[in-house]
């Protein structure tokens, strides 16, 4: 009965692991795209422990491909000349809401992104 009881010291490095593990998904999109919120997803999705993890990731995850889409339709527009603009305001706003994002789970707060596909369930 007493192992299904967890002491303050694991709940606290449980929660500082799955909060770094959280940051990671959603500021590593900045510079790796979807694949580092993939590979923690992938990782951690069986987890019964980390559901504050595998619900950040797969936000993230969504958030990424969401992403992805819109940079290849500026990438076609581009020849419309809004493309350039559209893809400079698509890169602005990933930047500032993973860092939005990394911030609140950094705290703990679960993190909902205001725009994003949800393809990932």
């Amino acid at each position: 009965m007493e192992s299904d009881i967890q002491s303050p010291e694991q709940t606290a490095t449980n929660s500082n692991n799955d909060s770094t593990f959280a940051v990671l998904a959603h500021a590593g999109g900045i510079f790796f795209g979807f694949v580092p919120s993939l590979i923690i997803w992938l990782m951690k999705k069986d987890d019964k422990g980390a559901l504050f993890v595998t619900t950040q990731a797969k936000e993230a995850l969504n958030f990424q491909i969401t992403v992805g889409l819109a940079f290849i339709v500026s990438s076609i527009l581009i020849f419309v000349l809004i493309g350039i603009l559209l893809f400079w305001l698509v890169w602005f706003v990933d930047i500032i809401l993973c860092v939005i994002a990394a911030i609140k789970t950094s705290k703990g707060e679960n993190y909902r992104y205001p725009v994003a596909i949800r393809l990932i369930r």
